[in-house]
């Protein structure tokens, strides 16, 4: 085979189509083609070998195939790849295996291929390889099968052409087809108009006189712009647009930075420097922000401490309190006074009642000044363990908080802590030092 297609191919060279197509993709044709279907040898090579089949000459000969015929229809997609498709009919007793039938019927068969041709179609000799995919149908059986194999195209004149193809089908569904060697030969008529002979046009007359094209008063051979009116100044072209904003650059105040026409070729000015140009900025004389639409960050309390850096941006205080207000000197006496009384059962964390009036006028204190809020933190000493001592201060400092709670102030605005044995005000190796260290710190802030 491989020494056929060489034969084929050097004999397809030397002999180029002289009057052939010029194009060298093959145009839209149909044809008709007989075939004929060997099912029996495919049989025996399967069972035994392809070397038994030769040497005991059990080849099916051609009177022994099942005949047929098909319907083609060619067109070329590339030089050397041809898409052929085809609808056939095979009178056949046996083309699905392990099943008889009574007498022969007709299987129809469709199928589409792409032809790998070795010449394109300026030569009258073009063999190919072809391979592609089919469906077929028989006495309600349905099957599909892929076809390979090669074949020959010669072409006869310019529209019509003869196929010669010898294919072996393998089956896809194996229980609905059966292997086979398929033989087609047909001929086909190309589609559409012949293609009539370039005609090689007569040399052109001798140049004129240069012309105006554009009607500028300069010459074509001297006009850099020669279809677009100019002037002298720029060669015959327009009026240059260097930063192509459509204002040219003699009327462009901008002309390297492109602008609008109501602000003379500029952009859209930023007064302000701040990034943010005049159409887009609220406030357009003073520097801001882009996240505040080019205001400067707003100060809502006007305490002169902006929004970001105030912890009480809606309540006017000082920036040595980061915005907020200072708690009082007389306000912070008193919560003083009621953190150094509050009292607790010995060794638990029950409020002693002695510690009442001192949280009351801390609650009065909470009820005058809505605003503000306050921190709880347990404290005890070094006696005993120091988990022990960690969980009696947050229960300590929680009860505080709970005691406030219970008087109308909403826990939202108290934090309790407990500390445990660490930061001592004082020696706890001293029974005075170890009372210091049990203790209740109470801290106002509006943050």
């Amino acid at each position: 085979m491989k020494k056929l297609l060489s034969v084929l191919l050097s004999f397809s060279i030397l002999i180029s189509a002289a009057y052939g197509q010029d194009d060298e993709i093959r145009p839209a044709a149909f044809g008709i083609n007989v075939t004929m279907t060997d099912y029996a040898t495919p049989r025996i090579i399967r069972s035994h070998s392809m070397s038994y089949v030769f040497s005991n000459k059990l080849w099916t000969k051609f009177k022994n195939m099942s005949p047929g015929i098909g319907l083609s229809y060619y067109k070329g997609l590339r030089k050397h790849i041809d898409l052929a498709a085809t609808l056939g009919g095979v009178f056949s007793a046996d083309p699905i295996p392990n099943k008889s039938f009574s007498g022969d019927n007709i299987l129809l068969t469709a199928d589409a291929q792409l032809n790998f041709k070795l010449t394109t179609e300026k030569y009258w000799v073009q063999p190919y390889l072809t391979a592609g995919i089919g469906a077929q149908t028989f006495e309600g059986y349905y099957g599909a099968y892929i076809p390979m194999g090669v074949g020959i195209k010669l072409n006869l004149a310019d529209e019509v052409h003869i196929n010669l193809t010898s294919q072996y089908r393998v089956p896809v569904t194996t229980e609905t087809a059966d292997y086979n060697l398929f033989y087609s030969l047909g001929i086909a008529q190309s589609l559409g108009k012949k293609k009539e002979p370039k005609i090689i046009p007569p040399p052109p007359p001798p140049p004129l006189p240069p012309a105006d094209t554009d009607k500028d008063g300069i010459t074509d051979d001297k006009d850099k712009c020669p279809t677009v009116p100019g002037v002298a100044k720029y060669d015959g072209c327009p009026v240059p647009d260097t930063d192509k904003d459509g204002i040219n650059d003699e009327e462009d105040k901008c002309p390297t930075v492109a602008g609008l026409a109501r602000y003379q070729g500029c952009p859209i000015p930023d007064t302000d420097k701040d990034g943010i140009n005049d159409e887009e900025d609220k406030c357009p004389t003073v520097a801001g922000l882009a996240r505040y639409q080019g205001c400067p960050i707003p100060d809502s309390d006007g305490d002169g401490v902006n929004d970001e850096e105030d912890k009480c941006p809606n309540l006017a205080g000082v920036k040595e309190n980061q915005g907020c207000p200072l708690v009082k000197a007389e306000v912070k006496k008193k919560v003083d006074y009621a953190a150094q009384n509050i009292l607790f059962v010995t060794g638990s964390y029950k409020l002693a009642s002695k510690s009442f009036k001192g949280l009351n006028e801390v609650v009065k204190i909470m009820e005058e000044n809505p605003e503000i809020k306050l921190s709880v933190d347990g404290f005890t000493d070094n006696v005993g363990k120091d988990e022990l001592n960690q969980k009696l201060s947050e229960n300590r400092a929680n009860a505080v908080k709970q005691y406030f709670v219970s008087k109308g102030v909403s826990g939202d605005r108290i934090t309790s802590e407990g500390h445990g044995e660490n930061s001592p005000i004082a020696d706890n190796k001293t029974a005075a030092g170890r009372q210091k260290n049990r203790r209740v710190e109470l801290n106002l802030s509006y943050y």
